[in-house]
């Protein structure tokens, strides 16, 4: 009868993980459909993007038309642009939100948890809020079509990067910095030898998303970039787009090549990210 029962739950199991499985392979292509219509659309010549029924599978391949959109503007430039800003905003993120955070998750002071509630709340502030008051201070500063606007708010802390760190280092054991102590080490001490030697997951967590956001970061650019060689690969996209006439399959080519790099990386590094966001902690 025991038999019966385990064989029972056994087959109970296996059905309910290759439903489950069949539902999750449904989901990623339907994702999928779209990388791979851009995909596709960019090994186009120009009469077959609008055909109608749809091609899908383009015979034969047009794969000059990455060379033609590397060439239709000035790619590279925009690529450096794009990297020395995705560069600099994630070592400054990193450097201000893991002090900001270890202040609040391990030194006990008066007054830090009212100034957790207070980093929290300016995250119900939309960037279109403060776009204006921003724009205004960084005219007056002279920063304007410069990268600066763009790269030093990035270290003076992001509060949402400030309670992911914070959640994570309160789930370090307090032990270990009191051990550190006993032994004479600083605070910096302690934060630099123990507490982020142990963080590298939820480290790569918030660079990966760092990285994401200003890869992809289209409104800020086009607020303080004017000139074209400061332009990014989210403003050189739209230089595919005319008044009157759009080169899709140039657009796709481009917009492909934008993808590829972020694609990759997430590929590397989805064994840190999952783990950084799996263990990080929910202590408050």
């Amino acid at each position: 009868m025991a038999r019966r029962v385990y064989a029972s739950k056994s087959r109970q199991e296996l059905r309910s993980q290759i439903v489950g499985r069949i539902l999750l392979i449904s989901m990623s292509v339907v994702f999928l459909l779209p990388i791979l219509w851009m995909f596709t659309t960019s090994l186009k010549d120009s009469s077959q993007v609008m055909a109608y029924p749809p091609i899908w599978f383009p015979w034969p391949p047009k794969w000059d038309n990455y060379e033609i959109a590397v060439k239709a503007i000035p790619f590279l430039l925009y690529l450096r642009n794009t990297v020395t800003i995705c560069v600099f905003t994630i070592i400054g993120t990193l450097i201000s939100s893991t002090l900001v955070a270890y202040s609040l998750a391990k030194i006990p002071w008066p007054g830090r948890n009212g100034l957790l509630l207070l980093i929290l709340s300016t995250m119900m502030l939309p960037f279109p809020v403060t776009m204006i008051p921003l724009f205004i201070t960084f005219g007056k500063l002279g920063w304007i079509n410069t990268f600066k606007p763009l790269i030093v708010p990035s270290f003076l802390g992001n509060a949402f990067y400030i309670f992911l760190l914070r959640q994570f280092f309160m789930t370090i054991p307090a032990e270990l910095s009191d051990a550190a102590r006993i032994d004479g080490a600083s605070e910096l001490g302690i934060f630099w030898r123990i507490i982020l030697p142990l963080s590298r997951p939820v480290l790569a967590v918030v660079a990966l998303f760092q990285f994401l956001g200003a890869w992809n970061d289209f409104l800020g650019p086009l607020i303080y970039l004017h000139s074209n060689e400061k332009y990014t690969l989210a403003i050189g996209l739209q230089m595919y787009r005319t008044t009157n006439y759009v080169e899709w399959e140039l657009l796709m080519a481009a917009s492909t090549l934008v993808v590829i790099p972020i694609l990759v990386l997430f590929f590397f590094a989805q064994r840190t990210f999952i783990e950084g966001i799996a263990i990080t902690g929910i202590k408050g």
